[in-house]
């Protein structure tokens, strides 16, 4: 059995929850899972459809993106995966997906604005879409840049990724993170919906208003705040 076995069957029932939470479609996503003690993650093979997936095809790569363990090529984000975890020292899963409505967003190259309760239970601010990167970017080493895109996103807007735990690329597509890939999966949904929501907000007013501050903390710090009050203090999420 693979020293590695316990990241490589976390990382293939993250996989798994895309497809059964509808945020993937055929080979479009894939969810890292980190071993910080051992210096690697691991992650999804590249091209290979959910229903053929199994544990023992999980890549195993260093924070470098070389390849430790397994026969498959990674993902072809593994660099952007590997970036973050080097500079992001708290995270423990990454998801990228191109889910419909988060994908639209960041294809329009805009922030999801913060319409609603919803939106607040996770979040004080817009969803941030970084703009698209610059073609010397693009031409250079794109996936691993690509990780420097979302980094820089982070400092241009003085946003935490503790906090922010969800973006968008431009004209890309969605990237989640959490302190583990259960959270980093859930986020991956939240934002989805949320997409969503805000879509169909603007198409019914166009000029929906944000959220006023004081629904926007309410609703947050009830769930996340010092005194929070929603859910059970035993909830894994």
């Amino acid at each position: 059995m693979s020293q590695y076995q316990s990241i490589k069957e976390q990382a293939y029932e993250a996989n798994m929850e895309l497809p059964r939470l509808g945020l993937v479609l055929f080979t479009f996503g894939n969810v890292s899972v980190v071993d910080r003690k051992a210096g690697v993650f691991a992650i999804k093979p590249s091209g290979v459809p959910y229903e053929y997936l199994t544990p023992e095809q999980i890549v195993i790569v260093d924070f470098d993106a070389n390849v430790v363990e397994g026969a498959q090529r990674p993902s072809s984000d593994t660099k952007t995966h590997a970036v973050l975890y080097k500079h992001w020292e708290s995270i423990g899963g990454i998801v990228h997906t191109h889910s419909t409505y988060a994908t639209a967003w960041a294809q329009a190259q805009r922030d999801i604005p913060i319409f609603g309760t919803t939106h607040a239970d996770y979040l004080t601010v817009d969803i941030p879409c970084a703009p698209p990167m610059s073609d010397e970017m693009i031409e250079g080493n794109y996936e691993h840049q690509t990780g420097f895109q979302i980094m820089d996103c982070f400092k241009e807007r003085n946003l935490s990724y503790k906090e922010v735990e969800m973006m968008l690329v431009g004209n890309h597509a969605p990237f989640t993170w959490g302190k583990t890939a259960e959270k980093a999966v859930f986020n991956a949904a939240v934002l989805e919906e949320v997409a969503r929501m805000a879509l169909l907000t603007e198409q019914i007013r166009p000029d929906a208003p944000r959220l006023k501050e004081t629904l926007i903390r309410k609703h947050f710090e009830r769930k996340h705040g010092p005194d929070a009050y929603y859910g059970q203090s035993n909830s894994k999420i």
